[in-house]
């Protein structure tokens, strides 16, 4: 990927997925590759190896780009001396293989355009066989194989596809590249243009479902597209992010493979959906959520594939330099076989929430919720990874048991409010005790806070979320005092660090940004303590990091003024989601996790 993370713009079609550069390069194509442990399979390499581009010859004078409203149309307009030409970039509402399509359409003079195709499969260790067909272009390798079609001129150079082509005011020049495995043979009639109208009315019927009307509606809104986006239509599961290994450091080793479902973020999701008002996708979640989890609890894994898959060995793509030369670049994430106290209070509370908003939940998913309970009765007291998958020695992490009292505190309640079958006396003693024994060692006097461990002199980010799962009130002087704790020693720029650089908990080299699903529980906290003013400042100033389409990534760096990490983040997506509805108490998560 030569161009800047904030210069690519998002296309999907809630199966596939794939970033699209200013200057009209397609850097990175995934699809669903299940056998391989993996959740997707590069086929444009990673971007450095294989791109697809179309754009202008010569000089560009200016670019402007675009969602269509209320979609996931992307429309790039490219200004030369000798007139104007637009790029439609999407992928079609799915039929039965991925279908990425580019119209190129001229609105002023005559412009002349270059294409170059350059596929690369397995992240850019795979060469094609390619061949002319009736249709156009085949690729195949293994697997694989990609089918180009249309009526401009290609022809090969240097193990590349090129073609160039003019297009006059009021003309179109399509291309179809579509997917398939390589055992089968592909055939298409469609359409481009219908293909396109069909896509359009798809997303514009799918946001017109959306019942938030607060501030920031749009904002809101193209958040809601863009984690639609990200969930895995077949599955219901909801991916971090569709790329991997794009640096939290530029030239760093803080790279990872975002491209799996984590548990971490499940209520979280679970509370964007409902407040968006798309409880049939909320319910999916729900859903992948139960059969991910099921079978024996102490299996349990913080993160799993699109389908629930639990093999995601973390493996090396040594013949890639990594963006801006930010190696290794990994497959896989390690961090799966983790303990993580916390994603066990997570999905406990997301059934519940999902349950009071409607979702049935049966004896079975009982069973389910009992024998996690039950687990982790065994091994609460144990030190764990944490919230943020430290790759450093397991610590005591206040936020954990934090969680670890929101699972026995939501099991309680499920008992007593719901008539549940349970043990109610001996949860109710494990809650309490998990609460004293957080009071006493997660808190430190003389900061006047909770810290990030027991007996640690620094905070974490995600201590901010106490007051919002109900665990002390939000005016408790504790809470105050963590929260401008939390303002005095990890904010940088106006943006929140996770926790501090020199702590060096998670045994890597510091340079990480600024992580911004935490600003977002920073709104909301405030929020919450009467702070309205000061929260729609915060969040102003957060959403003046998207870029021109609207997006976020995991992490910004406020001194090189940069995205970081992978992109775009769907953790951050859903903290503007949840924040805009805790500013403007419509669909307040803290009431969803509080209440019942």
């Amino acid at each position: 990927m030569a161009s800047r993370i904030e210069d690519y713009a998002l296309i999907g079609d809630c199966e596939t997925a794939a970033l699209v550069g200013r200057d009209g390069s397609v850097d990175w194509l995934c699809v669903p590759r299940f056998d391989s442990g993996a959740c997707f399979a590069a086929l444009l390499g990673a971007a450095e190896n294989g791109r697809w581009l179309i754009a202008p010859q010569g000089e560009v004078r200016n670019v402007r780009r675009r969602y269509r409203p209320d979609t996931l149309i992307l429309e790039t307009d490219f200004e030369t001396p000798e007139g104007e030409a637009t790029l439609i970039d999407f992928m079609s509402a799915r039929r039965e293989n991925p279908e990425l399509i580019r119209i190129v359409v001229g609105r002023r003079g005559t412009v002349r355009m270059r294409t170059e195709l350059i596929m690369r499969y397995e992240y850019g260790s795979v060469v094609p066989w390619v061949r002319k067909t009736s249709e156009g272009l085949e690729a195949i390798a293994g697997p694989d194989s990609l089918h180009l079609t249309t009526p401009a001129p290609l022809h090969g150079e240097n193990m590349h596809t090129v073609g160039e082509f003019a297009v006059a005011a009021g003309e179109r020049v399509p291309f179809t590249l579509r997917w398939c495995p390589s055992h089968r043979r592909s055939h298409s009639n469609i359409s481009a243009d219908d293909e396109l109208q069909r896509t359009e009315k798809w997303w514009r019927d799918w946001s017109d479902r959306c019942t938030y009307r607060g501030p920031w509606r749009e904002q809101v809104v193209r958040s809601l597209i863009t984690l639609k986006a990200l969930t895995y239509r077949p599955t219901g599961g909801v991916v971090a992010a569709p790329t991997t290994s794009l640096p939290e450091q530029l030239g760093g080793t803080r790279n990872w493979d975002y491209r799996y479902c984590w548990l971490r973020d499940a209520t979280f999701t679970l509370c964007a959906m409902i407040a968006g008002g798309y409880h049939e996708e909320a319910g999916e979640w729900r859903n992948w959520l139960m059969r991910a989890i099921a079978g024996d609890p102490a299996a349990i894994r913080i993160l799993y594939g699109l389908a629930g898959e639990r093999r995601t060995m973390e493996w090396e793509a040594d013949w890639l330099g990594g963006y801006e030369n930010s190696r290794p670049v990994r497959v896989g994430n390690a961090a799966s076989g983790q303990l993580q106290l916390d994603v066990i209070g997570e999905v406990i509370d997301a059934i519940r929430i999902a349950h009071r908003s409607g979702m049935r939940i049966d004896d079975d998913d009982w069973r389910l919720v009992m024998g996690l309970v039950e687990y982790l009765e065994s091994v609460w007291r144990q030190p764990d990874h944490g919230i943020w998958e430290i790759r450093g020695k397991p610590r005591q992490f206040t936020y954990s048991k934090v969680m670890v009292w929101v699972a026995f505190d939501r099991a309680v309640k499920a008992i007593e409010h719901s008539r549940r079958p349970g043990p109610l006396e001996r949860w109710r003693k494990v809650r309490d005790t998990v609460h004293a024994e957080i009071c006493s060692q997660g808190f430190n006097s003389k900061r006047n806070s909770f810290v990030q461990y027991y007996g640690a002199d620094c905070e974490d980010a995600a201590l901010l979320l106490m007051p919002l799962i109900g665990f002390l009130p939000c005016d408790d002087s504790r809470i105050v005092g963590t929260v401008k704790a939390v303002e005095e020693h990890l904010m940088d720029h106006g943006f929140l660090r996770r926790y501090p650089e020199a702590s060096n908990v998670d045994g890597l080299p510091s340079g990480e940004g600024a992580f911004l699903a935490c600003s977002f529980w920073y709104v909301q906290a405030i929020a919450m303590q009467g702070r309205n003013d000061e929260a729609r400042e915060h969040f102003d100033r957060l959403l003046k990091l998207t870029n021109d389409v609207g997006l976020l990534p995991e992490e910004y760096d406020p001194k090189q003024q940069r995205f970081v990490g992978n992109f775009p983040q769907a953790f951050s997506h859903v903290g503007l989601i949840n924040a805009a509805c805790a500013i403007s108490a419509e669909g307040s998560p803290a009431e969803m996790r509080q209440s019942g």
